[in-house]
């Protein structure tokens, strides 16, 4: 019988939160998996048992022994292939994966869903993810959507930070695709600058064009003609810079590898930034015959608690019970609910709830 969850990067950062989380509900089915088993173990003698380690690369031929017993994997890793990912799905494990890589998801997202045994949910996080999910929610208010924008502020001083300025610096060289009235358009990242009010707390701050998937994925699964999202971060001062180094034509420098470390140092030991984050979508439309606006957004704490909450939420739901076999974003198996200062994930079949403990509230005017 299948019952083991195989959390890949399970003991990175994300990934540990994820392992913990899932264990207090499944207790030694869920395994730390990684190519260091040290690391594993190290991390899952921390839990008391309640986490296993185990060892495995995913870009290696694997012993497939493990896959007989595993109901599902969760990828905490970017990839570019997805041999890994459709290996599990056609050997009947389902796969969550948390990846922001537009080109990654899109690929998968195209495989031929005839060939699977199992179900896969992709854009799982905080970006993609809630921002999906706030997208959904914004477009459902409408009765015909034309425009939706997706603003997201990171906190340079969250504990994750490192990892996210990497992230940044790896894409803001970046030319890329998005969809502007059912075309697809090829833009720069970190041009296209926007002023968003993010609420009476976090105020206006100046947004600009960055590379995450959700807006490569929504025109198709909400049917929406065009999508944009923008990113800015806590400190005024990083993301000015990071639009002056773009404008200047400089962006190629910041991926140099000793470049790029260095940057990375400037900004860590500068103190600048907080570990506050925010979304803010707003959608353009039509209700009824008057052309409207719907905006919604969420600010709080640790972007990578938020990661880990709506992928173990969405876990949670896979492991209860058998979706439909195939590739599907997570707008298109879930909604967001929010009751009295209390978020949930909601399968959009069975409306079944499945708490996500943020730590966050919703934006306010």
């Amino acid at each position: 019988m299948r019952s083991k969850v195989m959390v890949i990067g399970g003991y990175g950062h994300v990934g540990q939160q994820i392992c913990l989380q899932l264990s207090d509900v499944y207790p030694g089915q869920v395994f730390a998996a990684g190519r260091s088993y040290e690391k594993a173990e190290q991390f899952a003698r921390q839990t008391n048992g309640r986490v296993r380690p185990f060892q495995i690369d995913v870009r290696q031929p694997m012993d497939t022994d493990w896959m007989d017993e595993t109901k599902l994997v969760i990828m905490c890793l970017d990839q570019d292939d997805t041999s890994f990912a459709e290996t599990c799905l056609r050997s009947g494990i389902d796969y969550l994966d948390i990846s922001a890589k537009g080109a990654y998801i899109e690929k998968l997202a195209k495989v031929h869903q005839q060939q699977l045994n199992a179900t896969a949910v992709l854009s799982v996080g905080l970006a993609p993810g809630l921002t999906n999910l706030l997208a959904a929610k914004a477009a459902s208010i409408l009765t015909s959507v034309e425009q939706i924008d997706i603003s997201i502020m990171l906190g340079l001083g969250d504990q994750h930070g490192k990892a996210a300025i990497e992230w940044t610096l790896d894409h803001v060289h970046t030319d890329y695709e998005l969809t502007k009235n059912h075309q697809r358009k090829k833009v720069k990242s970190f041009t296209g600058g926007k002023r968003i009010d993010f609420g009476k707390t976090l105020g206006k701050r100046q947004a600009y064009q960055f590379p995450f998937s959700d807006q490569q994925t929504l025109p198709s699964t909400l049917h929406v003609p065009s999508v944009t999202t923008r990113l800015c971060f806590d400190s005024g001062v990083a993301t000015r810079a990071f639009a002056l180094t773009r404008k200047l034509g400089m962006t190629s420098l910041l991926t140099m590898p000793k470049i790029k470390e260095r940057a990375i140092s400037l900004i860590q030991s500068a103190q600048m930034g907080t570990d506050q984050y925010a979304v803010k979508v707003e959608a353009v439309g039509m209700k009824g015959n008057e052309i409207h606006q719907a905006a919604l957004g969420i600010k709080g704490r640790d972007e990578s608690q938020a990661t880990a909450q709506v992928a173990s939420a969405a876990a949670l739901h896979v492991l209860s019970r058998q979706f439909q076999a195939g590739v599907f974003h997570i707008e298109e198996l879930f909604s967001l609910a929010y009751e009295n200062g209390d978020f949930a994930l909601v399968d959009q079949k069975t409306k079944e709830k499945h708490a996500l403990a943020l730590r966050a509230s919703l934006l306010t005017a």
